[in-house]
């Protein structure tokens, strides 16, 4: 049963590209998304499973487990794709390509669930490069001479960054007591603590290199360059979902290999908390200077989702919670941010900021999905990235570290600010551009109207009543901490 939601949508990636008929075409990749969303879902009802597939060598084995921090990934995938996968019917009639980008869209997903469900690090390293693999086509859609740098770019950084992670694990591997993830981490601890400062080194150097898939400093430079030349739709996938496999990567090292215990208090944990936090301040700068309007969206991604490292880097429980929240939130909102931004770009051909006043008036209803999600990333109440944003700035304040109470939360409120600075003044532009410019109602088809509002209400929705997603982060800090 594992293997269902990651070989249906590989196999139905193949019969997308081998599909010369449109329509049959739309239909292959909307059953292949909404029946793997379907399996997801069933096994979220399931009992925990392990399936062994391989093995390699000894010990070294190609394995899967649906446990908590699985599912949580797999239905964030499966919310994901499906709406997006709407968008871009119409959107590819525009930009061309349909045959080739569908494939490969529908192919990231189930490389995207082999990586959400591995049980050891191998299994995690091989869908890792697998799913950098299949999502360079995204970028070098358009075929252009920016979209071919930047493709190559991404896959150098991608490549490079778990290049590191998995130099750390040939080190790694001789301290583990077990070579599958668990719960507190796995190390034995009778040989690590003679060895406590080269271990604290690896685990610095591992989640530098999972972090340049989520645009943690000093690797986020793919972002800024795939995303102003990625279609809309690669875009959202892989601001909103993508960049969470570092982060899922380094919960991985950190809690299920390593173990909290360990690493608390140490030089590293210090470093990378003054890492996570210097990238979320000079993100929110950039994107506050940036012009070109989708590249100021992917800067606001190497600050947004470093939120989630300085949450996961506190290594307590209120930092786990905090992070999972926001990785949630921050898809959402930053899916309706690019989709809005994909279809403005479409109808207007409008590609800077400068450009788009009266655009509310033009596009009401993409408009209003944009300052919705606007109001989100922000963190204004009662939009859910307030709920992810209380929580990081309550479990600083909560930190045993002495600083990162106070600069924790003086950088997030600086961020928050940057960010009202950088998006608010689109949507006020948007809406009230003034009386000498003249616009034209343009607005797009429902196609793409209805996934920007989903991701856009859900973002409200789930901001009133976070109960779900609460639920499932403190089950799965519960978990970490306390093995429940």
């Amino acid at each position: 049963m594992l293997l269902v939601p990651v070989l249906l949508p590989l196999i139905g990636g193949l019969l997308v590209r081998r599909q010369t008929s449109e329509s049959l075409r739309c239909r292959t990749v909307l059953v292949t998304v909404f029946g793997t969303a379907l399996w997801v879902v069933l096994l979220c009802f399931l009992p925990e499973q392990t399936m062994d597939l391989m093995t390699i060598q000894g010990s070294l084995r190609i394995a899967l487990r649906n446990d908590g921090l699985a599912r949580f990934f797999m239905v964030l995938v499966a919310v994901v794709w499906a709406p997006v996968a709407v968008f871009s019917f119409p959107y590819l009639k525009h930009a061309g390509g349909e045959q080739r980008f569908l494939g490969v869209y529908t192919m990231t997903m189930g490389a995207m669930m082999g990586l959400a469900m591995a049980r050891n690090f191998i299994t995690l390293y091989m869908f890792f490069e697998i799913m950098s693999l299949i999502t360079m086509p995204l970028v070098l859609h358009n075929g252009t001479t920016a979209s071919r740098r930047a493709g190559f770019q991404y896959l150098g950084y991608s490549v490079f960054g778990a290049g590191m992670a998995l130099a750390g694990y040939f080190v790694l591997a001789y301290y583990q007591a077990l070579p599958t993830f668990m719960h507190g981490g796995t190390l034995d601890l009778s040989l690590a603590h003679s060895h406590r400062q080269l271990l604290l080194g690896v685990w610095l150097l591992m989640v530098v290199g999972f972090g340049a898939k989520a645009g943690m400093m000093p690797m986020q430079a793919w972002l800024p360059a795939a995303h102003p030349v990625a279609p809309a739709p690669a875009s959202a996938v892989l601001s909103g979902v993508i960049t969470k496999a570092g982060i899922l990567s380094i919960i991985r090292v950190t809690y299920y290999m390593y173990g909290p215990d360990f690493l608390a208090g140490s030089w590293a944990q210090k470093a990378l908390l003054a890492l996570s936090l210097a990238t979320v301040f000079t993100g929110s700068m950039l994107a506050l200077r940036e012009q070109l309007f989708k590249k100021r969206l992917a800067y606001s991604t190497v600050s947004q989702v470093s939120y989630v490292v300085f949450g996961l880097m506190l290594l307590t429980p209120a930092g786990v919670e905090g992070a999972l929240l926001q990785v949630v939130f921050h898809a959402l909102a930053k899916d309706a941010l690019f989709l809005a931004a994909g279809a403005i770009i479409m109808t207007t051909n409008f590609s800077r900021v400068d450009q788009l006043k009266g655009m509310g008036q033009r596009m009401p209803a993409t408009m209003w999905c944009f300052a919705l999600a606007s109001l989100s990333i922000i963190g204004i109440p009662p939009m859910g990235g307030f709920v992810s944003k209380w929580a990081l700035s309550t479990a600083a304040l909560e930190s045993a570290v002495p600083w990162a109470g106070a600069a924790g939360v003086a950088v997030l409120i600086v961020s928050a600010l940057l960010t009202a600075g950088y998006l608010l003044p689109i949507v006020a532009d948007g809406f009230f551009p003034g009386q000498d410019v003249l616009v034209e109602h343009r607005e797009v088809g429902w196609e793409m109207i209805v996934p920007m509002a989903f991701f856009a209400g859900l973002a409200l929705l789930l901001g009133l009543f976070p109960g779900p997603v609460r639920a499932a982060a403190e089950a799965i800090t519960a978990a970490i901490f306390h093995g429940i």
